[in-house]
């Protein structure tokens, strides 16, 4: 079991109250919690107590000196969790925040209650890999107007993308290029070296794998892929692109809101 950590990440903390069950939330690469959970924030705080960290180089959270890691996001997240006084809890990863749940469930058994993962992966296949490896290249050649374009053409689907104005287009590609997060070409490299296919097997919680029909970026092969080798999971589909928080935000807070009532109610029962 690993040993208890000091929290050093900057946390996001909703909900506060005695009694209530707790939620962690694990944002995406180059998101931060805000960003990934922040439209359907009040909704998941409603009768939880959410605690989320920024990983190092987003929000209020320093650059890291050294290589992200899955072992130390999922076990600042945990030192978030225990600063909270939360006992167990359920999990929400997004994105790259799905092989971080992942992680943390392994390594830490006894606090986790439920997984639910969206538009997430167990590797980056070479398809991820190669939207990646560009992802990181336009981000390091400091090329962040032509990067937010390219973003925006991975993330969105396509009926949202068409249904922009040139003037909206152009608007969210200024504003997307200026406020990437200094740590983003840290968290893609992340990306691109994630592995948790040897996890999967050893998670036993109720796990719910939304999967975003649409997304250019995580395709949804990949995302089915991850749901098969849970050996406890479920699949939601949502007909969104890789931004269901910009997309369809009150369908995922349906969709994750209700799997943890029920299976809050399965455990209590």
């Amino acid at each position: 079991m690993p040993t208890s950590v000091t929290p050093a990440y900057a946390r996001t903390v909703h909900g506060r109250g005695p009694g209530r069950p707790g939620l962690l939330l694990a944002h995406g690469a180059s998101g931060s919690v805000q960003a990934n959970y922040g439209p359907i924030m009040e909704g998941l705080a409603a009768d939880r107590t959410v605690v989320g960290v920024d990983y190092p180089g987003t929000g209020a959270t320093p650059r890291a000196q050294e290589p992200l890691s899955l072992d130390e996001l999922a076990d600042q997240l945990v030192a978030a969790a225990d600063a909270e006084g939360l006992g167990t809890f359920a999990v929400s990863g997004y994105s790259l925040g799905g092989p971080v749940a992942i992680r943390l469930a392994v390594r830490h058994p006894e606090r986790v209650e439920a997984l639910a993962l969206t538009a997430s992966f167990a590797h980056a296949d070479r398809r991820t890999e190669l939207a990646a490896s560009l992802w990181q290249r336009l981000h390091d050649s400091g090329q962040h107007d032509l990067l937010a374009a390219y973003m925006t053409l991975m993330t969105l689907s396509e009926p949202a993308l068409n249904a922009l104005t040139p003037g909206q287009l152009r608007e969210s590609i200024e504003g997307l290029a200026a406020g990437l997060p200094v740590g983003t070409g840290d968290h893609v490299a992340l990306v691109r070296t994630a592995d948790v296919r040897a996890d999967l097997a050893r998670i036993t919680v109720p796990t719910l794998v939304v999967v975003t029909t649409g997304d250019p970026l995580v395709h949804p092969a990949l995302q089915r892929r991850l749901a098969d080798a849970l050996p406890h999971a479920r699949v939601a589909e949502l007909p969104t692109g890789h931004l269901p928080f910009v997309e369809r935000p009150a369908e995922w807070l349906r969709l994750l809101t209700g799997f943890l009532a029920e299976t809050r109610t399965r455990d209590h029962a």
